[in-house]
Order: C-alpha cells, then structure tokens, then sequence
C-alpha cells in the first residue's frame, strides 16, 4: 500500500511571512517555525554531516503534484548514488519519483558550459515544471570550475534574480568551511545560513545543528544535537531557561522521601519541585537512597522517573524486589526506568528523553543516578552545566522534584573536590559518608536545604535488608 501523497503547503509565522516546514518538527522548532519561503538557505558542512537527508526529508515533506520538488546534483556525487541512498530511509516513496520529486543531475553540462548551464537549465525547468522548492547538491563544487571572482559574483547575482522571481525557496548545499562563508557571494545574498557538523570521539561522533543566520526570524542560538536514524535527522533542540510565571513557588507541598528518620531532619521532606544533590563514596547509599524516593512517590500516586547509567535495568529491578517492592507493579502504577550505557552516552538524547517525559505534566519525582557519568561524557563541561541548570529550572516550573546523585573520591565533605556549580544549582545538598572511628558506619550530614530549616551535625545512617534509615 503506497504511502499517502502529502499537499503541504507553506504556513504562515507569527512574523506575517510564510514558512516552508523542514519535515523535521525539532528543526522547525529550532528555526521558530521553519524556513521563509521564496528564499535562498544555505546547508553547509563537511561530507558526511548530514546535509543531503536533511535536504531529501525537507523535499518529501513539501513536494505536491502542482509544485513539485527539484533536486539537482552538480559535480559532486552521482545522481544514481543519491537516489539509492535515500530509499534507506522511512520518508522515501518510489511512486513519487518523477512526479512530486524530480532529482536531475547537471553534471556533464556544467563541465563542458561553465556555471551558467545551471542557470539555463532552472529558468527552462522553472517555467515549464513550477517548482515549489530547488535544492542543488553540490552548489560549492560550483567554484572549482575556476571562475574570477567578479564572474561568480555576476552567476550569483543573476541566480538570486532569476530565484527570486518566482515562487521558490532553494537551498544551496555544500562543503563549505568557515573561511568561504566571509568570501563566497552565496552567504550574503542568503536568508539562512545553517551548519551540520560533527565532532569526532574515541567511541562515537557528537553531530551538531546550528543556525548561522535566519533573515526577518528569531530562532534558537547555540549548537543543538542531532543523529541520523532511519528517519532522518533527529534533533534535541538546546534547552533554555524557562520564563518563570510570577506565581511560581516552590515553598509549598513538602514530599516524603521514603527513607524512615529523614523527614524529620529536613522539616518533614523536599520541598515540591526542588532539587537534591545526594553526594557521597562508592557504596555509600546513594542510589538506595534515590530509588526509595522515586519509589515512595509511586505509592502515592505521583509518577516517577529513575535515569541510571551504572546499574542496567536487570540490576535495577534486583534492587526494587530487594526493597520488598515488585518492580512489574511499580512501572503499571507509573514508575518510568530509563537506562544508558555511559560508554555510548550522548547527553543531548537522555536530556531530551527526559524534557519529553515531563512535558506530559504527570511526572511528579525524578532522578538523575549519577550526572558524575553525564560529566564524563560531555565534550563541553560547561555547555554540561547549561544544559542541567536549564533542566532543573523546568522542573522546579513544573513542580517536578530532583535527586541528583554525585559519586566523590574524598569522604570528608571539605575535601570532597566536586564542582561547585552541581552545588549552586541544587536547592538541598546531602553528604553520606564512612566514619571508621572504633567501628565503621554509615553517616549522614544535611549540609543544605533552601528556605527551610534542617538538623545539623552528623548522623549516623545504615542499609539493611528493608532499604536505607536514619537512626
């Protein structure tokens, strides 16, 4: 059964102008609703960054029988390569080849007629075909056909005259580099510019969305992260600080922890939609403790997410059964384990798997065990702490409470060497640690807790067979 022929038309912005939409709705997001249409954008990267399924997935979504879509190889790859590769992808239809995407490849003309056989060429197709939107894959490959500069400006001057007249958006791909976005004529006479780049790792590459330029548009600055899948590129759009309403306060509905003797401590629980920095040495109680938090709200009725990067979804229900708990129970009445290796750990994915879960608005508890191995995996420390401190600000908008766990190398909590900004961010911080004074025990120190009153000083804190208490 053939897939359903789409008759996408541009839609239009807030700003009064149409938009043309990418196919992508986390790109599309990125660019404040999508492309204006009639416009010249440049895609640029290095090969293999992503541009062609990016361009190919913007064509499916917007070709109709009326104004189909043209894409265009120069003399870069091959036309057959390219229609071969993107049948690999869910998008693609065969019954729309020919009809609503038109794939052309200028090749040969452009090598024995110079760059104004692209020309020629779009103002035929143009008049004859009325194409919605043209991409043309490789347009940098158009300067090594060694032309002065005052001749590419003159081809450049009257490609952007004979695009504009019409009703087309273009895009413009190629491998471009910095260096060409200051020299080549294309970027000044282009209404968006965007950048697919890849940043490779000793175990994986980091891929990265970023706009340059967005003509008569707000869009949202910084790199935002993406992979390839089957269905193209998925993006995680960078998240940033939520505009805070005026009534929001935190001060209110005090949650239990589920840890017996605790409350007490800390004025009878969290407050709703603060955040914990549970620190602390291997072993030291950590995660006993976040689990029985998020387990605790699932007995009452507030659905939960547990983020584990250490212990993988077996071991994770091995401890849910040791706290007398059935795991099978716990996910039914709303408790949500998501697990990742922190081998492949990509930071802008489980950020953007947990925004998603809170957005539905029903997730009351969350707990991130451990960010040490977020921080691990991050390229960017401080893009790193961006990213959490706007996290944490959705959840407290949100009235989602935090446990963040943090695994330190010293016991002592004036030695403990973590980053000061995983403490900034957190509104109560809990030190657990060894004292191996005549016998060793676990304790427990409330070192914070924002605009409540706590216990000081140092208690002791044991794990049996029932979970962790405090004595």
């Amino acid at each position: 059964m053939s897939k359903e022929r789409r008759r996408n038309s541009p839609e239009r912005g807030d700003e009064g102008f149409t938009r043309v939409r990418s196919g992508n709705p986390q790109a599309d997001e990125i660019l404040g609703g999508g492309f204006p249409s009639n416009s010249i954008n440049i895609v640029m990267g290095q090969p293999g960054t992503g541009k062609t399924i990016f361009a190919e997935q913007l064509l499916f979504h917007n070709a109709s029988a009326d104004h189909p879509s043209l894409y265009v190889t120069t003399l870069s790859e091959p036309l057959s390569k390219v229609v071969s590769y993107v049948q690999r992808f869910s998008f693609f239809d065969a019954e729309r080849l020919t009809g609503d995407i038109q794939y052309e490849d200028l090749g040969s003309a452009l090598s024995e007629n110079g760059p104004n056989a692209l020309i020629d060429w779009l103002d035929g197709a143009i008049k004859t075909r009325s194409p919605g939107i043209v991409v043309i894959d490789s347009f940098r490959a158009i300067h090594d056909l060694a032309m002065p500069n005052d001749e590419v400006r003159r081809f450049m001057s009257r490609l952007a005259g004979l695009l504009s007249a019409y009703n087309i958006t273009a895009f413009l791909l190629g491998e471009y580099t910095q260096d060409d976005v200051r020299r080549y004529p294309e970027f000044a006479v282009a209404d968006s510019i965007i950048e697919l780049a890849r940043q490779p790792l000793s175990t994986r590459d980091e891929r990265y969305f970023r706009v340059l330029k967005l003509r008569g548009s707000g869009y949202r600055e910084g790199q935002h992260a993406f992979r390839i899948t089957k269905d193209g590129l998925e993006l995680y759009p960078r998240l940033v600080t939520p505009r805070v309403p005026e009534e929001y306060d935190t001060l209110g509905q005090r949650l239990p922890t589920g840890v017996p003797g605790l409350d007490p401590l800390i004025g009878g629980g969290f407050f709703a939609g603060s955040t914990t920095l549970v620190l602390g040495m291997t072993g030291s109680g950590k995660t006993t403790i976040a689990l029985q938090f998020a387990l605790e709200g699932v007995k009452r009725g507030e659905p939960a997410i547990f983020v584990n990067f250490q212990e993988n979804p077996a071991q994770l229900r091995r401890a849910i059964t040791g706290l007398g708990e059935d795991p099978d129970e716990m996910q039914a009445k709303g408790l949500k384990l998501i697990y990742a290796t922190p081998v492949e750990l990509q930071i802008d994915s489980i950020v953007g798997e947990i925004f998603k879960e809170i957005e539905s608005g029903e997730v009351r508890r969350l707990v991130i065990d451990a960010i040490g191995d977020i921080a691990t995996a991050a390229s960017d420390v401080q893009r790193l702490h961006d990213y959490l401190y706007s996290l944490i600000q959705h959840f407290a908008v949100r009235g989602v409470t935090t446990i963040l766990t943090l695994e330190v190398g010293d016991d002592s909590f004036g030695g403990m060497g973590t980053d000061p900004r995983f403490s900034y961010m957190s509104d109560n911080l809990i030190h657990l640690a060894w004292s191996t004074k005549n016998v060793e025990k676990r304790t427990i120190r409330i070192v914070k807790m924002r605009g409540s009153g706590h216990e000081h000083g140092i208690r002791e804190f044991e794990i049996d067979a029932s979970g962790a208490k405090v004595k």
